[in-house]
């Protein structure tokens, strides 16, 4: 028995430095095999695993499922954010990239083996129900979500439209202690993101929301734009990026490019290779994908002169941390709300030629002045709080989340603002209570977009939320 796994191992090791050697990505491969020469002891112990499953593991396992498991638990054990993706999933990453997919509308990750909620999407099942950000989904169905990878747990959320499923939920009290679960069913819908949104709040001031950055979303708020100055010029503008969980990088730089002067440096990223280390501008080069007429060449004129507010909150991540980022470095804008999520780290796809790929962390973001937005995110200008009052789960929370080499500090930040929060609020006990309604966003019950529309005005900012109702600001 030994000798046969040995020579199944020593076989496998050739056979799997070879596989290695000729993906999509062999050139890299190679390169990094020649500064690096393939650990051949690991690669032995890994093959000699594969074949004590083969040989007597209870049931036969097909090999493909064993390689596949072996690479999204080498891509898993790196950071949150770096995964496998088999043909659904990398299927799925490009539909949703085009703003409409199956499901419930909710932006997941994993911790601690549960399905974490970072950001529910606006206007979907999952926004409705009021699912918030921190959310542990801990079963769906009758199914616990410990053991599950990401990838099934998402497959099991998805599903035909008018379908149900039931998600049992754990969510935190005010001092970080788990409540009792309750449970929510929802409803699967198809999920059409409309990721720019906006409206003439009152005469001269007008109000854009980006809820996701997708392929046609630059286009889209320049549409919105377009719309808000055939109205009249403006005197204020509120760019709400409040729950906007990132997407795509040109958008980014596009929507950065709409209020920032031409060629103005947006973001620029730094990692171990040569591809990795680059500036993005607010040029038609960087924020335009294939030969596509630049969308900015029509924008009104006042557009990057008008007096600005972005409003962020724990739940803006990635792309809407850039732009934040971007307009703040530059003056652009005055950023408000709370801290954002702090997700800056760059995700390449790199797809294997079997509808697979991996999503893998290349790099790091970092501000035009050269802050790194990565476990730590945008501090706003003006700290206005957020109404909701929920506990917020943010980059630095997730285990294996990649550091940006003052981790300390802000841990030590994190930390103050928890006890702060917590000395600031009485203790709820959680129990059976059923989540609240979302505040909609623009509304007169928006604590954070009234108090942009102050600024705007040259009016007083209140940073909190008074405790006397009576008291509270009317639009």
């Amino acid at each position: 028995m030994g000798s046969k796994l040995k020579q199944i191992s020593l076989v496998f090791v050739g056979v799997l430095a070879g596989v290695l050697l000729s993906l999509n990505f062999s050139a890299v491969a190679q390169r990094e095999a020649a500064r690096f020469p393939l650990p051949v002891d690991e690669l032995r112990a890994f093959a000699e695993v594969f074949g004590a499953i083969k040989s007597g593991y209870v049931e036969p396992v097909d090999d493909k499922k064993l390689i596949s498991g072996a690479i999204n638990g080498m891509l898993t054990d790196l950071d949150p954010h770096s995964a496998y993706l088999d043909a659904d999933a990398f299927r799925e990453l490009q539909v949703g990239t085009q703003g409409e997919f199956g499901g419930l509308g909710i932006e997941v990750g994993m911790e601690d083996g549960f399905v974490k909620v970072v950001s529910p999407i606006e206007d979907t099942p999952a926004f409705r129900a009021g699912l918030k950000p921190g959310d542990l989904i801990i079963k769906l169905d009758d199914t616990p979500v410990k053991g599950m990878n990401l990838n099934d747990a998402v497959k099991r959320m998805r599903g035909k439209p008018k379908t149900t499923v039931r998600l049992t939920i754990l969510r935190k009290g005010e001092k970080g202690e788990p409540t009792k679960p309750f449970e929510v069913t929802l409803q699967r819908d198809v999920i059409r993101v409309q990721s720019v949104k906006s409206k003439l709040i009152e005469p001269g001031y007008g109000w854009i929301r980006v809820s996701q950055f997708q392929e046609h979303t630059g286009e889209n708020l320049v549409k919105h734009l377009e719309a808000l100055y055939k109205k009249e010029p403006l005197k204020g503008l509120i760019l709400d990026l409040r729950n906007d969980p990132g997407g795509l990088l040109n958008g980014a730089v596009g929507i950065s490019a709409a209020f920032l002067p031409p060629k103005s440096l947006v973001v620029s990223t730094d990692g171990r290779t040569e591809d990795a280390k680059r500036k993005f501008v607010a040029s038609p080069d960087d924020y335009l994908r294939g030969s596509k007429e630049d969308y900015l060449k029509g924008l009104p004129a006042g557009v990057r002169t008008v007096p600005m507010v972005v409003l962020v909150n724990g739940g803006s991540a990635s792309a809407s941390e850039i732009v934040a980022g971007a307009l703040q470095d530059h003056k652009r804008a005055t950023i408000m709300g709370t801290q954002t999520f702090g997700k800056g780290s760059v995700q390449t796809i790199l797809p294997l030629g079997n509808n697979t790929a991996i999503k893998l962390t290349t790099a790091r973001y970092y501000t035009p002045s050269g802050r790194s937005i990565q476990a730590k995110g945008i501090t706003p200008d003006i700290m206005v709080e957020d109404p909701s009052g929920q506990p917020r789960i943010r980059e630095a929370d997730l285990e294996k989340h990649l550091t940006n080499g003052d981790e300390k500090a802000a841990a030590q930040k994190k930390e103050a603002e928890r006890a702060a929060a917590a000395a600031a609020k009485p203790a709820t006990t959680g129990g059976d209570e059923k989540p609240p309604a979302p505040i909609e966003f623009a509304s007169p019950g928006d604590f954070q977009f009234l108090q942009a529309m102050n600024h705007l005005k040259g009016l007083p900012v209140q940073t909190a939320l008074a405790p006397n109702p009576a008291a509270r600001p009317k639009n």
